[in-house]
């Protein structure tokens, strides 16, 4: 069994705290960036120099899950790695040439840069991967560590899920129609990391049964709905009528009569933002409770214990994710 030990995050919500949970922000924007902690009380003004937004994010979160345990992996999912720095780069290039680059921004604008870092700020030599597969870079990440977890005793793993969205590559995917749709949640950042442990803690949140991805739902697809017994189905709904219609058929279809939550109108939408609807659900199944804000309709009854929720994630209609979390309460 895999056991979630500790979730930390930053997003357009309160960060590194759950307040949402009690208090959620809501925005009318289509754009929000994250709500940043104050650096000064995290990095030394060397450290907080020399990294970008989603370097800070990623070591933040990734200190504040682990305390002082040094896991035996670093897995992260990123669709677009630190594209801040990229940005810099490229245009650095574009004004100058090849003559006064910044180094910096270039040795920064790799995908792997986040995981390798973190590595070495809380020292960890072993196993260390980057999964970047745009919309379930998360779940490959989560997978990879859910694989082995059950294939060692007693190991911890750190998964992280880091996005950023600046306003070059907001405005892109608004003109490609991705983003920033007429009643569509607002486009966000996403810095998660959560710290996984075959071990069951006192402060466990809840435990990893299973995750299981698909390529295509198809005529010849088949789900055995027999085999999630579950409260609850936590969704990726957005806004987007082509990306809920699927949602909608597909539940109706395989899990009839089981309520329907969301969580991207409090964090937004992004790359990596799947993250979060394990963050919310670990939250609700760890205080046994799910809040009336995130639920679709009314069908959740909150005076029975809430024993399992599967988080249901799919990108473009073609990759479709299942991720089984149960309450660790025996």
């Amino acid at each position: 069994m895999v056991y979630i030990n500790a979730i930390r995050q930053i997003s357009a919500q309160k960060p590194l705290t759950d307040e949402w949970f009690d208090s959620p922000i809501y925005y009318n924007e289509p754009y929000i960036r994250a709500i940043d902690p104050d650096f000064k009380q995290y990095l030394a003004p060397n450290e907080s120099r020399r990294t970008g937004k989603i370097l800070k994010r990623a070591l933040i979160t990734s200190r504040e899950a682990c305390k002082d345990t040094v896991p035996e992996a670093i897995i992260t999912g990123t669709g677009l790695g630190c594209i801040e720095n990229t940005e810099i780069f490229l245009d650095s290039m574009s004004r100058y040439g090849e003559e006064l680059l910044p180094p910096t921004q270039f040795m920064q604008s790799t995908h792997n840069t986040v995981s390798s870092l973190v590595a070495i700020d809380i020292k960890c030599n072993s196993y260390n991967i980057t999964f970047a597969h745009k919309g379930i870079s998360f779940e490959c990440a989560l997978q990879n560590a859910f694989i082995i977890s059950n294939k060692k005793h007693n190991v911890t793993v750190l998964v992280g899920a880091h996005d950023e969205m600046t306003p070059v590559y907001f405005n892109l995917l608004k003109r490609t129609g991705y983003l920033g749709n007429t009643n569509q949640v607002f486009a966000g950042e996403a810095a998660v990391s959560m710290l996984l442990s075959t071990k069951k803690e006192n402060s466990s949140m809840c435990r990893i049964d299973n995750i299981e991805k698909y390529y295509s739902t198809g005529r010849n697809f088949h789900l055995d709905s027999s085999d999630y017994k579950i409260d609850a189905v936590m969704t990726g709904i957005n806004g987007t009528e082509d990306n809920d219609r699927v949602y909608y058929e597909n539940c109706n279809r395989w899990f009839p009569g089981v309520p329907m939550l969301r969580y991207k109108h409090l964090f937004g939408e992004s790359y990596t933002a799947p993250a979060f609807g394990v963050y919310t659900s670990a939250i609700c199944l760890a205080k046994q409770l799910i809040p009336e804000f995130i639920k679709l309709h009314s069908k959740v009854n909150n005076t029975k214990p809430i024993n399992s929720i599967l988080c249901y994630n799919h990108f473009e209609n073609k990759n479709h994710t299942f991720i089984l979390l149960s309450t660790c309460y025996e």
